[in-house]
């Protein structure tokens, strides 16, 4: 028995948990020694061993990309390195979908956040998958949703 998060195992065989994950862990899988690396690093070893599979926009690699060209210790070639190690992993990735960017638009709205970050939240919200996110900001900005988890908590 493995674990995808605190106090829940997985059966590695006919129990695979499903998730969809917020750029701002990936950008830990890279950045080095930021806040909840360790963590990030376990739920990436735990993808890669096959317990979680995960979705995500393909959003996700314009954002990935913009964060580590900002951070002054990568390389264009650095960048490109840690995209292609993105796509390698080879996540369920979904194009932009009217009825996701409906919903993050009307989130974005109510709880005056970013579409981008809304999109990823409408997304787990309507595919009924939970939502992991690094963004403690944003998550204390939508209170009110369900099947969010933390980073921290796993």
């Amino acid at each position: 028995m493995e674990r995808c998060f605190r106090g829940q195992e997985v059966e590695r065989i006919t129990q695979v948990k499903k998730f969809v994950l917020d750029t701002s862990i990936i950008v830990k899988w890279f950045s080095g020694n930021e806040t909840d690396t360790e963590h990030a690093n376990k739920l990436r070893r735990q993808i890669l061993e096959g317990f979680c599979d995960i979705t995500i926009p393909d959003l996700l690699f314009y954002e990935l990309a913009n964060a580590l060209r900002h951070n002054p210790n990568f390389t264009p070639e650095d960048v490109q390195a840690s995209l292609d190690s993105v796509f390698d992993m080879e996540f369920d990735v979904r194009k932009v979908d009217n009825s996701v960017i409906a919903a993050a638009i009307d989130i974005a709205f109510k709880y005056t956040v970013t579409v981008y970050d809304s999109y990823f939240l409408a997304l787990s919200q309507l595919e009924g998958k939970p939502f992991i996110t690094a963004d403690y900001k944003f998550t204390r900005r939508i209170k009110g949703f369900k099947n969010i988890v933390h980073l921290n908590e796993i």
